[in-house]
């Protein structure tokens, strides 16, 4: 068992849950005495059901004999966030505050400039902090900034895999190659995890302030990106992600295997978006699909086909982000792939377009731009699409280093589910051969993976793709 630093006067009971394999201990050390609550610092699990940190900040606090109440911080210029992204978020909050109140912990939102964490942590005289995890640069740097300034203990949980990451300790080249690693951990984290009551509910002593959900959560923001707006395509929230759970296992499930590659049908789960802002949680996912197989709703296959979507490549991302620190630039490129694409760089392109002709969806191919109005105006593309995309990307760019970049400034202002360890993993995938091999040797990619609009038309119906996103029916041309 991990050991907690400084454990002198500390139970033998939280030391135990400090011990957790999904715990890191930041900050060590006794709790404060004649505390009055543990305190839940969430940001990237959005949620009050499934979530581990909340459960295990539960469980500090039973043993404590405290209380616990959620704290969410909102500020002003989170990194590359824009209205899209804010007010997605504030609608999950508003099934946080719903949620909570029925679990018997507290919520309080603060906005900048009256957001610390410092300071509430004061103002409510908290035991200890428990934060999730996010493997993210930025995130992970306030975290140790964080640790370094508390007063009181603080850990962090990992809140959004199945299987925790430190289990592993390191990022795999291909899926495969992480694949057994993962089937040998699944019988001990895949089930159902036991549902923590508080044993002290929150109830406030005096009138803590928090912001009104009801209200725009980033009035006065006067730097926040607003010219890429809400999309009515996608509603945030744990409620909204439950239903379309159940929509997914009770009527698309079935055919996953078969549809699971048609964008133009859209037989996936389209849970990303709750993913990444932790509405829902994998594991949740899961157990329904386990559910839905065992009552025949679907075959073992397509489980095992969709399981290995939700965990494997979902998982084998995290770990890619969480060790390597260049995770969203060409720098994180597989050995081989940036030898033949330096190789290759002086190759003549086809066509060449701007970063702003792509983003406006103005080349001259006719499928690529319909992935590219999707991602606009619905906040989300297609996962066949997305692949088919940044390899066009790569193949009309100066050079390898800008089509990286550009597909992770597109990626990130416009999808939902952008800024995540599974759009760097699929861009990586795509552009520098992350978690793929070598292929054969062609132009402009040479021996990176190519995909052509010819090859895909023959497996969709792109002519039907293109006009649901807004484009004409007529002939195709590759």
């Amino acid at each position: 068992m991990k050991r907690m630093p400084d454990e002198a006067g500390i139970p033998e009971e939280l030391v135990r849950l400090a011990g957790q394999v999904r715990v890191q201990v930041r900050r060590g050390g006794a709790p404060r005495t004649s505390a009055k609550c543990v305190v839940y610092w969430m940001q990237r699990a959005m949620r009050i059901v499934d979530n581990p940190a909340l459960d295990v900040a539960i469980e500090a606090g039973n043993l404590l004999g405290l209380p616990v109440v959620v704290f969410f911080s909102v500020i002003p210029n989170y990194l590359n966030a824009n209205l899209r992204h804010y007010h997605f978020m504030a609608q999950g909050l508003r099934d946080v505050a719903e949620d909570a109140a029925e679990r018997g912990v507290g919520f309080v939102v603060r906005r900048h400039p009256d957001n610390s964490l410092e300071m509430f942590l004061e103002e409510v005289e908290a035991a200890l902090v428990i934060g999730d995890e996010n493997p993210c640069r930025e995130p992970e740097r306030w975290r140790k900034v964080l640790a370094g300034r508390l007063r009181v203990p603080f850990w962090t949980v990992d809140a959004d895999v199945v299987v925790p990451s430190a289990i592993f300790g390191r990022s795999y080249f291909l899926l495969h190659h992480f694949r057994p690693h993962l089937k040998a951990q699944l019988p001990t984290y895949l089930v159902a995890q036991r549902k923590t009551r508080p044993l002290h509910p929150w109830n406030a002593w005096k009138s803590f302030a928090s912001f009104g959900l009801a209200g725009d959560i980033t009035a006065g923001f006067t730097k926040l990106d607003r010219s890429v707006g809400p999309v009515d395509s996608f509603t945030g929230g744990t409620h909204a992600a439950l239903k379309r759970l159940d929509a997914f296992v009770n009527h698309e499930l079935a055919a996953y295997e078969e549809t699971r590659n048609r964008p133009e049908v859209k037989g996936t789960s389209r849970l990303s978006p709750y993913l990444h802002f932790g509405h829902i949680s994998p594991l949740t996912i899961a157990l329904a699909v386990e559910k839905a197989v065992a009552r025949g709703k679907a075959p073992a296959s397509a489980k095992d086909k969709f399981l290995d979507e939700l965990i494997g490549w979902r998982e084998l991302a995290v770990l890619f982000v969480r060790h390597n620190p260049n995770y969203d630039n060409w720098e994180c490129a597989e050995p081989w792939a940036r030898k033949t694409l330096v190789e290759h760089a002086g190759d003549p392109r086809p066509h060449r377009y701007t970063l702003e002709q792509m983003e406006r969806g103005e080349t001259g191919d006719e499928l690529w731009n319909a992935a590219q109005r999707e991602m606009v105006d619905t906040g989300w593309m297609h996962n066949y699409m997305r692949m088919y995309w940044a390899k066009k990307i790569l193949e009309w760019s100066p050079d390898p280093a800008r089509a990286f970049e550009w597909a992770v400034t597109l990626n990130d202002r416009y999808e939902l589910d952008g800024r995540d360890p599974n759009g760097y993993a699929g861009i990586a995938w795509a552009i520098v051969g992350k978690h793929d091999r070598p292929w054969f040797d062609r132009p402009v990619f040479g021996v990176v993976r190519p995909m052509s609009g010819a090859a895909i038309a023959k497996k969709i119906n792109a002519r039907e793709y293109i006009r649901q996103n807004g484009g004409g029916s007529g002939r195709l041309e590759f």
